[in-house]
């Protein structure tokens, strides 16, 4: 399944794509297998986070499950087998999030190439300005991975339109100026980001950073997809199902609050 024909059947249905965020190895090699099974059947899209020990973007939640996933083993070569092993479970589209130094210390034509066979559909890069380094971005492209850049409430239009330039995949609009994290309710400024964001491109727009249920979904449902990562991972944090919380972010985006 592409990333499109992913966005597509969601909007058929009336809803937001759901795209759930775990952190690769985290609780364990295991552990994270079997919460995969769990989010699947949930997921339109599924993001993997590739543990790093200095997650700059990551709130305190997403930092401890790298910190434990690191701490145990895993590595860019653990994660490049965990996608495998994900890409043999489905068909559906896998980002892989990264911070640009894995990229850089394995050397990014190998990074990018060994990703792709792994079964990586793209990748999301939130500490890489795509215009520093146009390069990098072209040739993660030509070797057949989507790219992903990250857009703030503060980001200007010409930031905007500079940024679109460089995604294929889709546009990941922050719905905070801050950290990952969930949160009660999101700022009123997201339902003004993503009009502004989808008057520079046709690509879809997802919104991260903060969704934890059904209202906050509710509210970034006027994107074409919605990122669930926290709630997720303190859900398996603390030893809980992961069910419950997916059937009630779903029913928030079946229920969106109007633009």
């Amino acid at each position: 399944m592409t990333t499109r024909e992913a966005f597509a059947r969601a909007k058929a249905e009336g809803r937001a794509a759901l795209i759930p965020y775990l952190t690769a190895g985290f609780p364990s090699r295991e552990g994270f297998l079997e919460a995969v099974r769990e989010v699947l059947p949930y997921a339109d899209l599924l993001e993997i986070g590739l543990p790093y020990s200095d997650p700059l973007g990551d709130g305190p939640v997403i930092q401890r499950a790298s910190e434990t996933a690191l701490r145990k083993g895993m590595s860019v070569q653990g994660v490049l087998e965990l996608v495998q092993e994900v890409r043999a479970l489905t068909d559906k589209p896998l980002f892989l999030m990264t911070y640009l130094n894995p990229v850089l210390a394995w050397g990014p034509e190998r990074f990018f190439s060994l990703f792709r066979q792994a079964g990586a559909t793209g990748l999301i890069l939130p500490d890489l300005p795509p215009d520093e380094d146009p390069a990098l971005v072209r040739l993660a492209q030509e070797i057949g991975l989507e790219t992903v850049f990250l857009l703030a409430p503060t980001s200007t239009e010409r930031r905007i339109a500079t940024v679109v330039g460089y995604a294929t995949g889709f546009v990941y609009a922050v719905s905070v100026t801050g950290v990952t994290g969930a949160r009660e309710r999101l700022p009123e400024e997201v339902k003004d980001l993503v009009p502004r964001i989808r008057a520079h491109t046709p690509l879809p727009v997802a919104v991260g950073f903060g969704v934890s249920g059904r209202a906050t979904a509710a509210q970034a449902a006027v994107a074409d997809g919605v990122v669930v990562g926290s709630a997720l991972v303190r859900a398996l944090e603390a030893g809980h199902p992961l069910g419950p919380i997916l059937e009630d972010i779903q029913e928030g985006l079946r229920q969106k609050e109007p633009a």
